[in-house]
């Protein structure tokens, strides 16, 4: 469904994410792994096209090249997708009920009881009916995620884009949420990217994993081939081991070094 060719963005003098050639399947889970400071989040925005690429093309079913696209063409392109942020995102002056409801009254023209009618489906797909008068304010993390994944499908999205999804929540919560993913993608065949640094949630819904390491994809498979794979950089992330090629600090490493001395 993507076709990345020699993607990379900089910003200043730090590359934060490498010439990358990647191709996102259809119908599958592509999740986007690495540690703080990998570069997992800017190339999920690079895909979504909320951020312009320094260099390569994104292209979107073979035609629509989103690096260089018209802003109305992304536009368009964009009510295609659906995107979950990593902080929910959702608005703090509207209830659950209008929340999910926004992109359909801002996109559409479709009578109340209708869009009142998809609201209710979605939120029953994701456990949340029966909370749409509740305010952002009284929700708990997980069930915020919750609501912002039933946003994010509201207009039946070919794509969804998932910015940890998991961060910041309970186990539990976390588990539900790594879970509904999973279903949903499985009884919908829906599209999905999703960053993650939550190495357990992340292989357990993946049909293909990207491991990012200062920029670089050092490691691409399912989630078995990253399980097994010998490359010492992903057993360290993989395995939590805080000693070994990838350093604690960027500070420590040579990318860090050449970026001094040029000072």
């Amino acid at each position: 469904m993507l076709r990345v060719e020699n993607l990379s963005r900089r910003f200043g003098d730090l590359l934060a994410v490498a010439p990358a050639n990647i191709h996102i399947r259809r119908h599958q889970t592509t999740v986007i792994m690495g540690g703080s400071g990998s570069g997992k989040t800017t190339l999920l925005r690079l895909l979504a096209g909320l951020e312009q690429a320094s260099s390569g093309h994104i292209w979107l079913d073979g035609k629509h090249d989103l690096s260089c696209i018209s802003q109305s063409g992304l536009y368009q392109l964009r009510q295609r997708m659906g995107m979950v942020f990593q902080y929910s995102a959702l608005l703090n002056s509207l209830n659950v009920y209008e929340n999910v409801a926004f992109p359909l009254h801002e996109h559409t023209q479709l009578d109340e009881s209708v869009i009142r009618t998809m609201v209710m489906m979605k939120l029953e797909q994701v456990g949340m009916r029966g909370f749409e008068h509740l305010m952002p304010s009284e929700l708990s993390g997980g069930m915020a995620k919750r609501v912002a994944f039933a946003r994010a499908l509201i207009t039946d999205p070919e794509l969804v884009f998932f910015d940890e999804p998991t961060s910041g929540l309970d186990p539990i919560s976390a588990g539900v949420v790594s879970s509904l993913i999973h279903r949903l993608g499985q009884q919908t065949r829906l599209t999905s990217v999703v960053v993650t640094h939550d190495v357990e949630a992340g292989l357990r819904i993946a049909d293909k994993v990207i491991l990012l390491w200062q920029g670089h994809v050092i490691a691409e498979g399912t989630a078995e081939d990253i399980r097994h794979s010998d490359d010492p950089r992903v057993r360290q992330f993989i395995e939590g081991n805080p000693d070994g090629p990838i350093p604690f600090s960027r500070n420590e490493t040579p990318f860090h070094e050449a970026l001094m001395a040029g000072l």
